[in-house]
């Protein structure tokens, strides 16, 4: 590979370590800029010449900027993988990919995560807000276990991009509502056959364990 590719972003954010979990993936060589959003850092005049939507991650390719994480990993899975098993060519199956991580970026991370346990921290009813909030973990993940009533993995019988995307939200809800066996059997063992990947610790598991640092004591008070 000749490209030289920077990923910028920081490992507190899940889309950012959807995007470590493929370039680790495909044992592929990169560069880590921090941008700390929780500092503003996205909006700064130098990050938003690479990305006017201000997000993170953002991806650079011999000076040439891809943003939003899914864009990443398919862009990622395309151009650098050994074949098609972590983005499939085959259409059907592309659509079964593509399907998975518009549920995990429309409603597991915009409406789940940024909305409903956002509101847990700003609601004058913290209470109410956190019983919503618990409803929605748990009905996202009698979602993903109907998924994998069809499949090992969440979109086909083998790992794909749409693994690595949930996995990084997944994990985060996992630390208010709990993924129970003897409720979610198949999302208990998914989740605990992804962190056997050899690259999961620093690929996800570092990242995680920075972000419960700061969430758990305000959960703490809640039950889920």
């Amino acid at each position: 590979m000749g490209e030289k590719l920077v990923l910028y972003g920081f490992e507190r954010s899940p889309p950012v370590r959807a995007v470590l979990l493929t370039l680790n993936a495909l044992n592929l060589e990169f560069e880590l800029i921090p941008v700390d959003t929780f500092k503003g850092e996205q909006n700064s005049e130098e990050h938003l010449k690479k990305n006017p939507a201000h997000t993170i991650p953002v991806l650079e390719v011999d000076g040439k900027y891809i943003s939003d994480s899914h864009a990443i990993i398919a862009f990622l899975a395309s151009k650098y993988g050994k074949d098609d098993s972590l983005y499939p060519k085959d259409l059907y199956q592309r659509a079964i990919v593509d399907q998975r991580l518009h549920y995990e970026n429309g409603v597991i991370f915009n409406e789940t995560m940024k909305q409903r346990l956002r509101a847990l921290f700003s609601s004058e009813q913290p209470q109410a807000a956190a019983e919503e909030a618990f409803k929605a973990v748990r009905d996202v993940y009698t979602v993903l276990e109907t998924y994998l009533n069809q499949n090992k993995y969440m979109a086909t019988d083998h790992l794909t991009i749409a693994d690595f995307s949930l996995l990084t939200t997944v994990t985060v809800l996992n630390l208010v509502v709990p993924v129970v066996a003897d409720k979610w059997p198949k999302l208990t063992a998914w989740l605990e056959n992804m962190k056997q990947l050899p690259y999961y610790e620093k690929a996800n598991a570092k990242g995680l364990k920075a972000t419960e640092d700061v969430i758990k004591p305000i959960l703490a008070k809640y039950k889920a």
